[in-house]
């Protein structure tokens, strides 16, 4: 192979020479394009697809998409929602788990983050134990938008209250925030609501 093998003949049949050929997107080949985008966000990686034909491709690979799901996905997608795994592309299966998606009778919900992958649960007033929940004295259940789950337990008075909830899930090792969520109406006082919890392999810390 001679030094010059790469270079482009600018030279036409009829003698006449032509300014040298540009490389384009296009000539890339798709196993770079797509070791490229594995080191991508999703989102980027969505954004880069729209640029032509090569990135749409390539931005299709199995191991670019395997990369980003989280370790329990076919516990979610199997056994939590029943959904098909084999044979489905792992870009279709993120794309499954990144919406919300209700289990348990609708009273829970799991998705996992768009930019990162990381599992993401709701749980619904309705999937709690909380004190005199079904005493219409103290608790109304009222339809509203606001809410994932279309209702919110309305608390009318009480002078005590329990929140309690057990929640059976294969979570991924990792650290994990616990929000609950108020809308306080005509009070004086405000509360925010945070617990950090570290999940690992070999211990599980229980969250109240």
């Amino acid at each position: 192979m001679g030094a010059n093998a790469s270079s482009f003949d600018t030279k036409s049949d009829d003698g006449l020479n032509f300014p040298p050929l540009k490389p384009k997107l296009d000539d890339i080949p798709e196993a770079c394009v797509a070791l490229v985008l594995s080191y991508l966000d999703p989102p980027e990686i969505c954004s880069l697809a729209r640029i032509n034909r090569a990135f749409r491709a390539a931005s299709s690979a199995d191991f670019i998409w395997e990369s980003k799901l989280p370790s329990n996905y076919k516990y979610i997608l199997q056994e939590l929602l029943g959904l098909q795994v084999s044979g489905v592309d792992k870009k279709e299966l993120f794309a499954k788990l990144s919406r919300p998606r209700s289990f348990d009778g609708g009273k829970k919900e799991v998705w996992i983050d768009k930019k990162n992958g990381g599992v993401c649960l709701a749980i619904s007033s309705k999937g709690m134990a909380i004190t005199g929940i079904d005493d219409r004295r103290y608790w109304n259940h009222i339809r509203t938008n606001e809410s994932r789950f279309q209702t919110v337990a309305y608390l009318k008075q009480i002078w005590w209250l329990e929140v309690d909830g057990d929640l059976e899930f294969q979570f991924p090792e990792g650290t994990y925030s616990l929000f609950f969520r108020l809308h306080l109406v005509n009070c004086w006082w405000q509360c925010n609501v945070k617990k950090t919890t570290k999940l690992s392999k070999y211990n599980v810390e229980k969250c109240m």
